[in-house]
């Protein structure tokens, strides 16, 4: 295309205002713009272009009848063309006036025109109205980067970054890189192993978090710590998943909960704030026995009521009429606001429990028809409005269920319910913000696979000082010191205070299944470094996307993150992962064997 086309060079050329800076005040000044031609509107003697750059757009006009030759050579100008334009700033008339543009008061009346680049004709509108594949703006993500909301949510991960910096860079934190390229320490997630050229037949693994370098920050006497880390996990992908994700990580020495609980409410309220919303403080706190009693999950969405257990408003003889377990809970759960359904719209929410061990009633008002008195005193105990939709839910005659397995379920139809209302009752309102702090995790659960014990958080996650004398006899009994930090249903964080004596270290490994040899093997450095002088510490590490994607009202971390992958953790503008050469395999001593079911 550049053949037939004359370009600029920059030169000495230098940009005098942002496209998006201009306003009333500038009217009469000199400028010069540069950016990307968004659009163009060709009305004969006069051709108007809308020039974009990050800060914004700007109007642009060519007059034939004050330049010719100047209005000839706009009229070659095409969508995503780079320029510079040279002009002066004029009030535009009242009727003209674009109040949808921050800059709609102005314009630009050109006096130069510079083109530096041309472009291709882009693979989709930048028109913000229009929908586009995700496969497609991801494969052009350079272009797709350059659309009015890609540009919002990349400045404001950049503005929520910097106030989390400036926030613990004013309490005295370090911020502290620590290795990518580390040892393996499977569990959890895959690793990502990187293969040594030097150590052949080794490997190195990229980190899945800075876990025990930061705990070996606090043994080095750095006290307090801070990363906004990259990390990498080999997991199945989902909307708030990524292969890599970016974690801010916290460390700190001598603290107690209400210190990490104070710092990070802290830190949240000038995270928010830079995003432009103010959230209050403190938190409410929920034990996790109580999150899942109440919320029938360990990261409750508070935007809804509580369920609650209706169990001791039924007579044995309604229970068994109902063909209910009569030693398990009975949860009602209320929507509210949803308005007075029809015989099809309550037909509509059966399928929601379907595949679930429980029993659903979706029908509040055909239950009251055969027990009146008890519903009616269900409803006066969860306080049911006019309009709201009451449900309940309960194991079924006979069944023996798991602790929290029937307030599990309850809990996901719980969400299920409120998600199918929605967008028609305007509930879960994602500027709603209601955070929450879960506490008092188990420290252990079951594995019934491996037949033992596995750590619920990680195994370096410090148990009750009180329940350390049952750590043997009775771990399912322990409580963890550790805590997660929830914002509507979505788990922010998760930290807690750490193990800081090798004695307790090594029976948590035993605990776990690892005899000295093993813990040696895979923990060694560290079960020698907990001899040294180890402080009290604890800490924790917060998802830097799933903040910023709330923060943006995005249902995808996707959104937030400039390069990221697909569901299939396939880079499509750089085509990665690829196949490498037979040479490179040879020189890192790797060979390898394609599975040919595949």
């Amino acid at each position: 295309m550049t053949e037939n086309l004359q370009l600029d060079p920059l030169g000495t050329l230098r940009r005098s205002h942002y496209c998006g800076e201009l306003r009333r005040a500038h009217a009469g000044q000199r400028v010069l713009l540069m950016g990307w031609v968004h659009r163009r509107r060709d009305l004969g003697s006069l051709l108007f272009l809308d020039l974009r750059d990050r800060s914004g757009m700007c109007q642009i006009v060519f007059n034939r009848d004050r330049a010719p030759a100047l209005h000839e050579r706009a009229g070659a100008l095409r969508s995503e063309y780079v320029i510079g334009i040279e002009g002066e700033v004029v009030e535009r008339s009242a009727p003209t006036v674009n109040p949808a543009l921050a800059t709609g008061e102005v314009e630009v009346v050109a006096s130069g025109l510079h083109i530096f680049n041309d472009a291709r004709t882009p693979p989709f509108l930048l028109d913000e109205a229009q929908e586009v594949a995700e496969e497609a703006r991801l494969k052009y993500r350079y272009v797709d980067l350059r659309r009015p909301a890609m540009q919002a949510n990349v400045r404001l991960r950049h503005e929520v970054t910097a106030a989390i910096r400036r926030y613990f860079d004013s309490r005295g934190f370090l911020e502290i890189e620590t290795p990518f390229l580390t040892r393996s320490t499977p569990e959890g997630a895959r690793d990502y192993l990187v293969p040594s050229r030097l150590q052949r037949g080794s490997f190195y693994a990229l980190p899945q978090s800075p876990q025990l370098f930061k705990q070996i920050l606090m043994m080095g006497g750095c006290d307090r710590y801070f990363q906004i880390v990259r990390c990498f996990r080999d997991e199945d992908l989902r909307a708030d998943r990524q292969p890599e994700f970016t974690q801010i990580d916290v460390e700190l020495s001598f603290p107690q909960e209400e210190t990490v609980y104070e710092l990070i409410e802290g830190m949240l309220a000038a995270a928010f704030a830079a995003g432009g919303s103010e959230i209050a403080t403190p938190f409410p706190r929920l034990s996790w026995e109580e999150a899942m009693a109440r919320y029938g999950s360990d990261k409750p969405d508070l935007r809804l009521p509580a369920m609650s257990d209706v169990r001791a408003h039924f007579a044995p003889e309604e229970l068994e009429q109902l063909k209910l377990a009569a030693e398990e809970p009975v949860l009602a759960i209320r929507i509210p606001r949803v308005g007075a359904l029809s015989r099809s719209q309550r037909d509509e929410l059966r399928p929601l429990a379907e595949g679930r061990p429980v029993r659903f009633f979706e029908d509040f008002g055909r239950l009251a028809k055969s027990f009146p008195a008890t519903t009616e005193r269900i409803g006066a105990s969860i306080a049911a409005g006019e309009g709201d939709l009451v449900t309940l839910v309960g194991a079924p005659a006979g069944a023996r269920r798991q602790r929290h397995e029937v307030a599990t379920h309850a809990g996901a139809l719980r969400l299920a319910l409120a998600q199918h209302f929605a967008e028609r009752h305007g509930l879960l309102d994602a500027r709603d913000f209601r955070f929450l702090w879960v506490t008092s995790f188990p420290m252990f659960e079951w594995d019934e696979t491996e037949k033992r014990w596995a750590a619920a958080h990680h195994p370096f996650t410090s148990p009750r000082e009180d329940d350390w004398e049952r750590l043997e006899s009775e771990p399912g009994l322990v409580k963890a010191r550790a805590y997660d930090v929830v914002l509507n249903g979505t788990e922010l964080g998760s930290g807690s205070i750490r193990i800081h004596r090798s004695d307790l270290q090594s029976r948590i490994f035993r605990l776990l299944g690892m005899d000295e040899d093993e813990a040696r093997q895979r923990f060694g450095f560290f079960l020698e470094a907990l001899q040294y002088g180890t402080p009290p510490h604890g800490g924790i590490a917060l998802g830097l996307d799933r903040l910023v994607m709330i923060l943006a009202g995005e249902n995808s971390i996707r959104e937030v993150i400039p390069f990221p992958k697909t569901a299939r953790g396939v880079d499509l503008m750089v085509d990665a992962p690829t196949p490498v050469s037979a040479a490179q395999l040879r020189e890192l001593g790797v060979q390898v064997t394609l599975d040919s079911g595949r």
